[in-house]
């Protein structure tokens, strides 16, 4: 049975806290005491921050429990981020295809003109043109996609020859109701991208304040595990797992995968890119890309998956430890595997 050491952030000495932002620059500011006490106001239960005088400040641990929650929260949306930004990724590529097919079905439709041409010919010929081929042979191609009722009835009197003219008509409509459903997907995605960033920028603030500095100088101490043995064999996995290895120390931030800095999705898909492995830059995609492995079954270079919507992602070294960049606020690190909300296991193949 394998040890696990207790305690998730035990690691050696402190290190200095580095603030990001957004796009993951450091911060340096000077909080004035108004903007200390407006952010006590945001961490704190309801009336905390009005209170009498008498009412005790919060302690020191309960700023680390809060800091260490917030953090937790910050990387969820940051994994929900990833997903969407893949799904807008696919969403604009299918909206030009979907486009560029409907432009297509109007070069078509264009062309077909030809043929109503020469039966608009043969029915003036024969005794004049009526009212539905009148119509056709003045309209452009983006308005036959509307006169789909006059392509039926031209089909049943001229059978063969007009209906591909039709099937083209159909086509044509078809390719321009996807183009306006992708066009609304990606709008779509774009906005609830739009929600996560703002939620996290928030909850980074609270954690970039002079009430937090303090707090999370704690909950960033982070250190060695000096007995571990790092695998030499060649496996894929050992392979990914030494590169990502030697990212320690290096800071979380938001929405990175390298060179220098990681999320925890961003961290594993640096350290197989550089074995010639690519993977998606989430954990939901993560988890579906390799042969999914027991607990008893974990080898060096796996990766293990945390909380039931799978929100956090770590490669495993043995012994029950991991590599992983665990939070806002903590650098890229070797830590016991959270065995408490772990969910499974995948094994990338080459």
């Amino acid at each position: 049975m394998e040890h696990v050491p207790p305690g998730r952030h035990t690691h050696s000495g402190p290190q200095r806290f580095r603030r990001h932002t957004w796009s993951g620059r450091l911060v340096r500011r000077t909080a004035t005491l108004a903007g200390t006490a407006a952010v006590i106001s945001l961490v704190l239960p309801v009336g905390v921050g009005a209170a009498s005088p008498a009412r005790p400040m919060p302690s020191l641990q309960s700023l680390v429990a809060r800091a260490k929650l917030l953090s937790n929260q910050i990387n969820m949306l940051d994994e929900q981020y990833n997903g969407l930004r893949i799904q807008l990724t696919q969403a604009r590529t299918e909206a030009k295809v979907a486009q560029r097919t409907y432009q297509e079905d109007l070069l078509r439709l264009g062309a077909g003109k030809v043929t109503i041409g020469q039966l608009a010919a043969q029915s003036y010929m024969t005794g004049g043109l009526d009212t539905s081929m009148e119509l056709l042979t003045s309209s452009s191609p983006q308005n036959l996609i509307d006169r789909a009722a006059i392509m039926q009835q031209l089909q049943q009197e001229n059978g063969d020859r007009i209906g591909q003219m039709a099937a083209a008509v159909a086509a044509a409509q078809r390719a321009r109701e996807t183009a306006i459903q992708q066009g609304q997907r990606v709008s779509r995605l774009a906005a609830q991208m739009a929600v996560k960033q703002r939620a996290a920028q928030k909850k980074i603030n609270i954690l970039n304040s002079a009430v937090f500095t303090k707090a999370m100088a704690v909950f960033n101490q982070t250190g060695q595990y000096p007995n571990i043995t790092i695998p030499t064999t060649n496996t894929i996995g050992a392979q990914a797992l030494r590169y990502a290895l030697s990212k320690r120390g290096d800071p979380y931030v938001w929405g990175a995968a390298g060179p220098s800095s990681f999320d925890c999705s961003g961290l594993v898909l640096w350290a197989y890119a550089q074995v010639g492995i690519s993977l998606p830059h989430y954990t939901g995609d993560q988890w579906n890309m390799g042969v999914h492995v027991s607990r008893a079954d974990l080898q060096p270079g796996d990766l293990v998956f945390f909380y039931a919507d799978i929100g956090h992602v770590g490669l495993y070294i043995g012994n029950g430890l991991m590599v992983d960049a665990p939070d806002f606020g903590e650098n890229v690190q070797v830590q016991p595997v959270m065995w408490d909300v772990y969910v499974g296991a995948v094994r990338i193949v080459g």
